[in-house]
């Protein structure tokens, strides 16, 4: 197996051992062969692990089948066996047949895993993305008119709340190795045939665009795009940190406001910024971007008196001389 990916999981399981993480460990499958690289990596480190420490580590696994063949319960049927093979728990659910959206059913797909690991105690997710799907989740992100913060949502790590944990230990490792890594270990990977439907962004994305810009732009496409996903990422956490600053000292101490004679001295990404992060830290929804944008022409005209009233969903945005505040 990959000694840099083993390494890495190998160390967030002892930080998350010392945080009194790593007692539950539920761990997302599919029959493809990220999820068997995956199951054999855990399995391995696991072993390896209990010895050396003596602790028990509780592993479970979670399946979504997402019922797009009429076939599709002879795969679940395949990865209940694998499982019991190697004497583990494992938790199957369905989503309704009528789900055919792929962004849908990734959003009901998170929903389950989150609240399943919630009810089961759970302190760490683990799923089986790798480089290749990072980049193709970047293009597809990229065509939607994302931004930075949108282009790298896939990391290695990434915290859901004070105590749970979503990680990803094979973020930067390519699909083609993990093949050829799984047929080495003779792992019974299941060929889904939906991979192969072109109606989904993804598999076009995956089959007909990349191999068309290595043959005909750039034979290392995927290696300069995961470089670029790099120095986003980099960039993009210091606008993060930057903007929870700037936050901190324009935001009232005590009421709904934020000052904002203070965020007109900063750049206009980081009121952008500032602003998405008071809607949704105080109010818990998103604001469009027409309607931030019409929020930072106000505040940054520098008139000697304002008096404006924004309608946000059943609450109002008021911005006079000095705050910007809220009210029902």
């Amino acid at each position: 197996m990959n000694k840099q990916v083993s390494y890495q999981l190998n160390k967030i399981i002892k930080k998350t051992s010392d945080k009194n993480l790593n007692n539950h460990i539920l761990v997302a499958i599919s029959g493809g062969q990220d999820s068997l690289y995956m199951i054999k990596l855990i399995e391995d480190l696991i072993r390896q692990y209990t010895k050396q420490k003596n602790n028990q580590i509780n592993i479970s696994y979670i399946y979504v089948d997402h019922q797009w063949r009429k076939d599709s319960y002879k795969q679940t049927i395949h990865v209940i066996n694998y499982i019991r093979c190697i004497e583990r728990a494992i938790y199957i659910y369905q989503l309704p047949k009528n789900i055919l959206s792929e962004n849908l059913s990734r959003v009901y797909r998170y929903h389950i895993i989150t609240k399943h690991a919630i009810k089961y105690k759970n302190k760490l997710i683990v799923t089986g993305h790798n480089q290749t799907d990072k980049i193709e989740t970047f293009l597809y992100n990229f065509f939607r008119g994302s931004g930075t913060q949108g282009t790298t949502s896939l990391t290695l790590q990434t915290k859901i709340n004070n105590h749970m944990y979503l990680l990803r230990p094979l973020l930067n490792l390519r699909r083609d190795i993990i093949y050829w890594t799984c047929k080495r270990f003779n792992l019974p990977i299941w060929s889904d045939t939906s991979n192969y439907i072109y109606d989904f962004h993804r598999n076009r994305t995956r089959y007909e665009l990349i191999p068309y810009i290595k043959k005909y732009f750039n034979s290392n496409i995927e290696g300069n795009l995961n470089s670029l996903l790099k120095n986003y990422y980099k960039d993009n956490e210091y606008i993060k940190q930057n903007t929870i600053k700037l936050y901190l000292i324009s935001k009232h101490p005590k009421y709904i406001a934020i000052n904002h004679h203070k965020l007109r001295k900063q750049n206009l990404t980081l009121q952008f910024k500032v602003i998405q992060l008071f809607c949704i830290h105080n109010l818990n929804f998103s604001l469009r971007y027409n309607k931030i944008l019409e929020i930072l022409i106000h505040i940054n005209k520098k008139l000697k008196y304002i008096n404006i009233k924004i309608k946000l969903q059943s609450m109002t945005l008021h911005i006079d001389k000095k705050w910007m505040y809220v009210t029902l």
